[in-house]
């Protein structure tokens, strides 16, 4: 088995710790369907957020999703201007035999302008996946 990247970002309208942990679940939950990402391959993860995110570790998302036992680091992005403010980005480090080309990057909300040629190609009801995101929480409460 090989260890592959797996990026992902997406953006928040506030700095709030509820908004910024909710659109890192949603972001995790999509890479991790997508990919079929089982926690247990999971080598580690970075998040990163932009200077204007600052009232959460994003990483706690990713412990709510039930990632107890993986590596999670938290940082900010480099101060480039003009570039995507309140953004949430993620690369996880993942043990998989999945080749490079068949891996789904995910990137939502105004994060997509940052790689437009990486958005969603599969349709996921959004319902189906709140209610996934759901099920994990209270496995985690």
């Amino acid at each position: 088995m090989i260890c592959r990247g797996v990026r992902g970002a997406t953006t928040i309208e506030d700095d709030t710790p509820e908004e910024i942990l909710r659109a890192t679940r949603e972001l995790l939950a999509f890479m991790i369907r997508l990919n079929n990402i089982d926690p247990g391959d999971v080598a580690s993860a970075i998040f990163t957020t932009t200077f204007d995110v600052v009232s959460q570790y994003p990483a706690l998302a990713a412990r709510q999703l039930g990632w107890m036992d993986v590596p999670l680091l938290c940082g900010h992005e480099m101060g480039v201007p003009d570039s995507v403010p309140n953004c949430i980005r993620v690369l996880v480090h993942w043990n998989t035999a999945t080749p490079q080309k068949e891996i789904q990057h995910v990137y939502l909300k105004e994060a997509q302008v940052l790689r437009p040629d990486k958005s969603l190609a599969t349709e996921i009801d959004l319902d189906e996946l709140n209610q996934w995101i759901d099920e994990q929480l209270q496995n985690w409460s």
